[in-house]
């Protein structure tokens, strides 16, 4: 596994990897609809604030964004 800084990804990947963490299935937000945008937005602010990182496993090219 490699921790990849949400810094270095340019932001059409930095979108990309957010978005398939957002329209996962089973990824829940509580009892209100929120929008895509708003989730996006929750997301990065998670990356920034160091609450979540993004873990690359390249034994099978996965990405995934972890909550700390």
């Amino acid at each position: 596994m490699i921790e990849i800084p949400y810094q270095s990804l340019s932001k059409g990947a930095l979108l990309g990897v957010i978005d398939t963490f957002v329209l996962r299935e089973g990824t829940d937000y509580g009892h209100r609809d929120i929008d895509l945008d708003e989730k996006r937005d929750r997301v990065l602010k998670m990356l920034q604030a160091g609450h979540a990182i993004i873990n690359y496993f390249p034994e099978n090219e996965h990405i995934e964004i972890v909550s700390l």
